[in-house]
């Protein structure tokens, strides 16, 4: 008998549905952002225009409501606490342990750990990263190239808050024929803290529970849980 050959395709001839496999999880997420980013836009032009509405003033339309600061600011302060989430995370889970959750760390390897185990220099394997090869500066950038840029952009997008949130505020300050402020003061106003607050309690929250319930509770295939077997206090094990 003739035997045909099993081996995998190479990625570059899987075409569309290959694609569509290998970068699900990112697709889904691409997909279901940009369906509640529309969601809000046409939710929250409603809302904005019933205001407009009740303040004796035109209602503007969907383009104008996309330019808007209210609909920047809106945008913004929950980017802002989303990517605040996930640094303080990536940085505390580099030292901070939670025994029998498979969101940290084993106990015992609490720290940077060393460059035979994180796979650099000498112990670097074929196909990893030019820059986790050589040392220095480069190095050390890309070790830490994951959080700075969650940083960064927790940074970027709280600005875009404070600058668009002090616009938004007075323009509603304007309304009621009241005097605008600076952005100085806007960011000690209640209006700033309360945006922002209100966004980073939430967001810990979850990774607070995240981190608690997956000690106790399983989702069978899912590598944010142990697998379904696994004693309560196993940790840093993933399904």
């Amino acid at each position: 008998m003739t035997q045909h050959s099993s081996r995998t395709a190479p990625p570059e001839h899987r075409g569309l549905r290959g694609f569509v496999r290998d970068n699900g999880l990112g697709l889904f997420f691409t997909v279901t952002f940009l369906l509640a980013l529309a969601g809000q836009a046409i939710a929250g032009h409603a809302d904005f225009n019933n205001q407009l509405v009740t303040d004796q003033l035109r209602p503007i339309s969907l383009a104008e409501y996309l330019t808007s600061s209210d609909f920047a600011v809106d945008v913004a302060e929950n980017w802002q606490s989303e990517y605040l989430q996930f640094f303080l995370f990536i940085g505390v889970t580099v030292w901070l342990v939670q025994r029998g959750s498979p969101e940290s760390k084993e106990l015992h390897k609490g720290g940077t750990e060393s460059d035979k185990q994180q796979l650099v220099g000498e112990y670097a394997k074929e196909g990893a990263p030019e820059w986790a090869r050589v040392g220095g500066w480069r190095r050390a950038v890309y070790s830490h190239s994951l959080l700075l840029v969650m940083g960064a952009i927790f940074l970027l997008s709280w600005l875009v808050q404070s600058i668009t949130g002090v616009a938004a505020y007075n323009e509603q300050q304007l309304r009621q024929l009241q005097a605008p402020i600076s952005w100085s003061q806007y960011l000690g106003a209640a209006d700033f803290w309360n945006r922002t607050l209100q966004n980073w309690q939430s967001e810990l929250l979850a990774v607070a529970s995240m981190a608690v319930l997956s000690i106790y509770l399983r989702q069978r295939g899912s590598p944010e849980s142990k697998p379904v077997g696994s004693a309560h206090g196993a940790t840093g094990v993933e399904g």
